[in-house]
């Protein structure tokens, strides 16, 4: 079955495009693919992934909508859409990153129509994507999740299956939250450390042999902060302050203090305030070098 089945693809942005292309290129069944701009759809050139007309025509089509969307406005929109044309079994992954509330939402609302339903945010960069290694962490009922593990495994080398509708977004939300405090961190560090007479990567070298070393160190510190690189169409402070926003949603309504993330919220929205909008976010190092985040102390 899951050989031949159909699989829709919905959003072929920065991180939907190679996705949706690993899974054309190992999929064995029908692929078909959705996007509103039409140069999104280079992802899938020399694949057998086909261009689908409309979100309604996917959705009639597909036994598996997978979702890669911006938020959770788009996901809202898009399954209520998916809602109305798919039919009864049909499986959605979301692989977006939304709040853990629209989550169960989503999935209550298509549960009513007999459809199916799983949160499965991605971690990871998008030269991870391209090379199909992604961290997927998956909110499901073990039957859904068992239907869509040979899925995921097409885009990542890593699925963690979190437990029922929502853990995967538990998850994802506290992964990015800690690399976006970390980032800050190690931002204020490497400033710290060239103002004391060691140069940026004698620092990150040194660090990345003892107990500070970290994913963000090797990734994030090396190929963007000490080259001083931040470049478009990557993930901007922008997106980084939704899913705070985000977490500090689950923190109400858990009602868990996260101090800690109010200050780097800060840094974010700094970032924003000082025109660093659009470009990769470890770019917030230049808010330590400028001395603006003094600018918050009261």
């Amino acid at each position: 079955m899951m050989n031949t089945s159909k699989i829709g693809f919905i959003g072929l942005g920065v991180m939907g495009g190679p996705m949706c292309r690993n899974v054309a290129l190992k999929h064995q069944g029908h692929v078909i693919a959705f996007d509103m701009n039409d140069e999104a759809f280079s992802a899938i050139e020399g694949t057998r992934g086909e261009r689908a007309p409309s979100i309604a025509k996917l959705a009639t089509e597909a036994d598996f909508v997978l979702l890669s969307l911006p938020g959770g406005p788009q996901v809202e929109a898009v399954t209520a859409e998916i809602a109305l044309h798919a039919s009864p079994g049909t499986t959605v992954v979301d692989l977006s990153t939304t709040p853990v509330a629209l989550a169960r939402q989503v999935a209550a609302s298509l549960s009513a129509r007999e459809i199916h339903f799983a949160d499965a945010p991605v971690a990871r960069t998008r030269e991870a994507a391209q090379r199909g290694e992604l961290s997927i962490m998956v909110g499901a009922t073990q039957p859904v999740f068992g239907t869509i593990k040979p899925i995921l495994d097409y885009m990542a080398t890593d699925v963690t299956h979190g437990g029922e509708v929502g853990a995967g977004q538990v998850l994802k939300l506290v992964n990015n939250m800690l690399v976006f405090e970390h980032v800050v961190t190690l931002a204020e560090m490497i400033v710290l450390g060239e103002r004391a007479g060691v140069k940026a990567e004698t620092l990150l070298d040194a660090v990345s042999k003892g107990s500070g070393d970290s994913f963000v160190l090797r990734n994030h510190g090396r190929k963007a902060m000490l080259p001083r690189e931040f470049p478009e169409r990557s993930f901007p402070p922008e997106y980084v302050l939704k899913d705070i926003d985000y977490v500090f949603q689950l923190a109400a309504e858990t009602g868990v203090p996260i101090k800690a993330a109010e200050t780097v919220r800060r840094y974010y929205e700094m970032a924003v305030e000082k025109g660093l909008g659009g470009r990769y976010f470890p770019g917030v190092i230049r808010l330590v070098e400028d001395g603006s985040m003094s600018e918050t102390q009261a």
